[in-house]
C-alpha cells in the first residue's frame, strides 16, 4: 500500500499534531544561569519593581528640573553643589531649591531631585579652581575629585522632569509577567532573571527522542565500511537536530532488516521516549516494514504514508498512544530536511514552546529552478553577496540564493548549504532573478 495517498507537508504535519499529547506533563527546576535555550514551564512574575529605586542613566548632576528652566550657554543657571551621591549606597541628601548633587551613572537620586543634567552641559566655578587643578595634577586625581562642596555649577542646558532618570518600575512592575510560559530562554532573559534575583526557574523537561536506524547495509561510523555498506549518518545528524530543537536524543543502534527485531526495539523505545524516529534502508520493502511496525505499536498507527514533497516522499507519520512515531527515508539529505519539517515541530509542541516564525531571509535566485506542479520542493541553497551581474534587489535584498544541486544521499550538499528554499506546490518552478524566501538552517 505504498504511497496510495500523498499529503502536502502542511496538511500531513497538522494531522500528526492533532494526534499528539498537548505537551510534556512534567517540568524541572533549574539554576537560571544554566537555563539558556530551555523552555519555561510557567509564567515568571517580577517579585519587585525594576529598578527598585530612581537612578540616573548618565554622569552629571542631580537637580530639580525647575531650577534649570531657561538655562542656555549665554544665560546659564547657577546651582550650589551640596554633595556627591555614593555608588552602591542610599542617597542621604535632600535637594533644596537652587542646589544640585554630583551623581554617577546608576546612582540613586536624592530626595526632591527629579532630573539629571549631563556633565558635559555644566561647568564648575570656584575661586580656588587653579590651585585645586595643580593639586589634582600632583596627586593624579580624577576630574570628579576637584568638585568641592559649596562650588557653583553652571548649567548650560535645561532638563525636563525625568530626563536622564530611570524611575522605579520603569523596566518591570511588581507582579508583572516578565517571561511567559513557553518561552525559549535567551541571553537577555537570563540577564533579566538575575536582575530580579530569580536564581531558579521551572523549565519543561526535554522530550526524549528515540532514534532507531535500520538496514542491512548500515554500519556504525566507527567501523570500516566494506563494499555495499554505508556508515550510519542519520542517527547522528538527527541527534544533533533533536538537541538543537531542545530535545534529548537517545540512540538505539542499528537494527537489521528483520521485522521482529525492529518491532521489539521500537516497542522498547516507545516505553522510554516521547517520540520515536525510525530511519529506514533504501528499499521499498524496508519502508513498508517500518510502516507495518508502526501499526503494531498502538492506536491510531500510521497516519500518513508518503509526503508530496521532494526530498522525502517516503516519509511515514504515525502516532501510538499520543506519541509521535516518524519513519524517515534512509537517504541523509531526505532524512534531515524532513527532520526540519516534522521532527522539530513535534519537539516544540511537546516543550509547550510558543509558536514562532522560522528565521528566514529574502534573497535573489541566481538560476532557474524547475518543479513539478502539485509537489512541494525544498532546495538547499548557499547565500552569497550580490554580484555585479545579478545585483541587489529593489527591496534591498542583501543576498543571492545559489541552489546546490545534488542527490538525496549526498550529505555534503546539505552541509554546504546556508538554508532551504521552498517551491510552493502551485508553482512549476522559479525564475532566475526572483526574490525568494530562504529558511535558515
Amino acid at each position: 500500500m505504498e504511497f496510495l495517498t500523498l499529503l502536502p507537508p502542511d496538511e500531513a504535519r497538522a494531522l500528526l499534531m492533532s494526534h499528539l499529547s498537548s505537551g510534556t506533563a512534567d517540568s524541572e527546576s533549574l539554576d537560571s544561569f544554566l537555563a539558556l535555550g530551555r523552555v519555561t514551564a510557567e509564567d515568571i512574575l517580577a517579585p519587585h519593581p525594576l529598578p527598585e529605586f530612581a537612578r540616573t542613566s548618565v554622569d552629571g548632576y542631580a537637580v530639580r528640573a525647575s531650577d534649570t528652566f531657561g538655562a542656555s550657554e549665554s544665560l546659564p543657571a547657577y546651582l550650589t553643589l551640596v554633595g556627591e551621591i555614593p555608588m552602591g549606597a542610599p542617597a542621604d541628601l535632600t535637594l533644596e531649591s537652587g542646589q544640585c548633587a554630583l551623581i554617577h551613572t546608576g546612582g540613586m537620586l536624592p530626595a526632591n531631585a527629579d532630573a539629571v543634567v549631563m556633565l558635559e552641559y555644566t561647568q564648575t566655578i570656584n575661586r580656588e579652581e587653579r590651585k585645586e587643578r595643580e593639586e589634582i595634577q600632583k596627586r593624579n586625581l580624577s576630574d570628579f575629585a576637584r568638585f568641592a562642596v559649596g562650588s557653583e555649577i553652571e548649567i548650560f542646558r535645561p532638563v525636563a522632569v525625568g530626563e536622564n532618570v530611570i524611575n522605579i518600575g520603569e523596566d518591570v512592575r511588581t507582579g508583572q509577567v516578565v517571561i511567559s510560559r513557553g518561552t525559549s530562554l535567551r541571553e537577555a532573559e537570563i540577564g533579566g532573571l538575575m536582575a530580579l534575583g530569580i536564581t531558579q526557574v521551572r523549565v519543561a523537561r526535554k522530550p526524549r527522542v528515540g532514534l532507531i536506524s535500520s538496514g542491512d547495509e548500515v554500519v556504525e561510523p566507527s567501523q570500516p565500511s566494506r563494499p555495499g555498506q554505508v556508515r550510519d549518518v542519520n542517527a547522528y545528524t538527527l541527534s544533533a537536530l533533536v538537541t538543537r530543537a531542545g530535545g534529548e536524543p537517545l540512540r538505539y543502534g542499528i537494527i537489521r532488516d528483520d521485522f521482529s527485531a525492529l518491532q521489539a526495539m521500537a516497542q522498547k523505545a516507545l516505553t522510554e521516549c516521547d517520540v520515536i524516529i525510525i530511519t529506514a534502508g533504501s528499499s521499498a520493502s524496508t519502508r513498508d516494514m517500518t510502516a507495518d511496525v508502526i501499526r503494531t505499536l498502538g492506536a491510531p498507527g500510521v497516519l500518513v504514508h508518503g509526503i508530496n514533497t521532494r526530498p522525502g516522499k517516503p516519509t511515514i507519520l504515525g502516532a501510538a498512544n499520543g506519541k509521535a512515531v516518524i519513519g524517515l527515508p534512509g537517504n541523509p539529505v531526505s532524512a534531515l530536511v524532513n527532520g526540519y519539517l516534522f521532527v522539530v515541530p513535534v519537539i516544540e509542541k511537546l516543550l509547550g514552546l510558543t509558536p514562532r516564525p522560522r528565521p528566514t531571509v529574502m534573497a535573489r535566485l541566481t538560476v532557474n529552478l524547475a518543479s513539478q506542479a502539485g509537489r512541494e520542493d525544498w532546495w538547499p541553497v548557499r547565500l552569497l553577496p550580490p554580484s555585479p551581474v545579478i545585483g541587489r534587489g529593489a527591496g534591498g535584498e542583501g543576498y543571492n540564493a545559489e541552489p546546490i544541486f545534488g542527490k538525496s544521499n549526498l550529505i555534503f550538499t546539505l552541509a554546504s548549504a546556508d538554508g532551504l528554499l521552498r517551491i510552493h506546490p502551485d508553482a512549476t518552478g522559479l525564475s532566475a532573478g526572483e526574490i525568494v524566501e530562504v529558511m535558515l538552517l
